[in-house]
């Protein structure tokens, strides 16, 4: 069953929303025990409750990207991620478990479009967005996702407006590979001059997904 990596792109927005492990304790009471769509230490573990906050970064090695096309490599790339969601419902397994995605953040970022100097900021807007997670691994985020793209040029700074399409974005969360997957997420660009690309595709990796509240534990879906 899948386990659960980290997720989110405002622009990707997104992500929209890196990779660990923990083992469940050898002495877990078994009360503590629930089949529940997320649980933390293993898959059946202890249930993620309700307002936990969860929290993953880019799988290590690997970086966000903004580009130009689903199939090329020009645009902006980012080395570093982090999301921040709050657990909203966690039901019985198999089910959908709902989250708030409360802050997405990307740095480190770098740009080769033509025209570009380099990048001053990727900024997630609009905040917060919803999102669920399937017991088959499905993670949907909606809502109106946005992100802000600030390039240096030549001739100043410019600023890039893209939204998701149709306000989704989705992933794959995966427990064999601890991680949550988006590839080639789709956004328009809403405003910005012509250096700005109409299209952006929003790919990244995050694992693990870890419940700050229950101490870092590894999150996993059932």
């Amino acid at each position: 069953m899948p386990r659960y990596g980290r997720a989110a792109v405002g622009l990707a927005a997104v992500a929209l929303l890196g990779s660990l492990v923990a083992a469940a304790p050898a002495s877990a009471d078994p009360a503590a025990l629930a089949n529940t769509v997320l649980t933390t230490g293993s898959a059946g573990g202890t249930a993620v409750a309700v307002s936990d906050t969860l929290q993953a970064s880019l799988r290590t090695g690997t970086t966000a990207n903004f580009y130009s096309s689903a199939t090329g490599t020009t645009g902006v790339k980012c080395a570093a991620s982090t999301f921040t969601a709050m657990a909203l419902t966690n039901p019985a397994a198999p089910g959908t478990a709902t989250e708030s995605l409360t802050g997405q953040t990307f740095t480190s970022c770098t740009s080769n479009v033509a025209g570009t100097l380099g990048v001053n900021s990727v900024t997630v807007d609009v905040l917060p967005y919803s999102v669920s997670v399937t017991s088959a691994g499905a993670v949907t985020l909606t809502g109106p996702i946005q992100s802000t793209v600030s390039l240096r040029t030549l001739i100043g700074n410019v600023t890039c407006v893209y939204k998701a399409n149709g306000n989704v974005v989705r992933g794959t969360a995966s427990n064999a590979t601890t991680s949550i997957t988006f590839v080639n997420q789709p956004f328009t660009k809403s405003a910005g001059p012509g250096t700005c690309f109409s299209s952006a595709y929003f790919s990244a990796t995050y694992a693990p997904v870890r419940d700050i509240t229950q101490g870092g534990a590894t999150v996993y879906v059932n």
